[in-house]
């Protein structure tokens, strides 16, 4: 009698995930479709931060993301310009200035966020029951690994991820 199906080798599952991940790329992008004439992909991922943080302050903000301050500082400027954020002061220290989305800026991130799951859930309706279960077990390992916490239910957006991998020194 055979062995049991051989465990793949990192090659090989690197390759099934660099596939995954061009099939997420690519509904993520289709995502994005309603908002793109308006804002670019890394403010998306601005208000995704601002959508899961709330009033948040700005160096915090750039932190979170990955920029310089002054670079965030512009993101932002664009983004009250558009009217997606805004600013306030921060009421338990007056000299700090807080960030936060706008009523419209909450519907940005509900639109893209509702495209993505919808065309997610389409995709894994595609699957055999049996194929859910080993997906879920194994994305949810894959995540655990990465470092990335689950996504919250349905009626909370996520934040686009991109948290640093364990070990990994930014």
């Amino acid at each position: 009698m055979p062995d049991a199906d051989p465990v793949p080798d990192v090659d090989a599952v690197t390759r099934a995930v660099l596939t995954a991940s061009r099939v997420l790329v690519a509904v993520s992008a289709r995502s994005l479709a309603g908002v793109e004439e308006r804002v670019t992909l890394p403010q998306v991922r601005m208000l995704m931060v601002l959508s899961t943080r709330g009033a948040t302050k700005l160096v915090t903000l750039a932190e979170l993301l990955g920029v310089a301050p002054s670079t965030a500082m512009r993101m932002v400027d664009r983004l009250i310009a558009a009217g997606l954020a805004d600013r306030q002061t921060n009421p338990d220290n007056r000299r700090e200035t807080l960030l936060q989305l706008t009523e419209e800026g909450r519907r940005t991130v509900e639109g893209v966020t509702s495209r993505r799951r919808t065309e997610i859930a389409n995709i894994v309706e595609r699957l055999a029951p049996a194929q859910r279960t080993a997906i879920v077990e194994a994305l949810t390992a894959f995540n655990e690994a990465g470092g990335e916490p689950p996504v919250p239910d349905e009626t909370e957006p996520h934040p686009l991820g991109w948290v640093d991998p364990p070990g990994h020194d930014a």
